[in-house]
């Protein structure tokens, strides 16, 4: 699912779906100030986050990862959402 999911972020509709299926106010407005600062549609943003955080995370990032999908009823989406919260501008610093 999750795998599923991050090839089809190249899809701007996909990417801003899923953002906006999370119910998370405080996650869309920290993408919308992204894309707003950067020039970037919100579905580059997602997209290049995901991607980054696939790139460069560490073995601890990717721990963290795991235990977050091992306890979600939804894997997938509880993986995006931790990536989204970790990458995004205003992170917490958290997967």
């Amino acid at each position: 699912m999750l795998g599923t999911l991050i090839a089809s972020l190249d899809r701007p509709g996909v990417a801003l779906d899923f953002v906006a299926a999370l119910g998370e106010p405080a996650l869309q407005a920290r993408l919308a100030h992204a894309a707003d600062s950067s020039g970037r549609p919100q579905a580059d943003i997602v997209a290049s986050a995901v991607r980054g955080f696939i790139d460069t995370a560490s073995d601890d990032d990717w721990l963290q990862l795991m235990g977050i999908m091992g306890r979600a009823a939804d894997p997938g989406r509880a993986a995006m959402y931790a990536i989204l919260e970790k990458t995004l501008p205003g992170s917490r610093g958290k997967p």
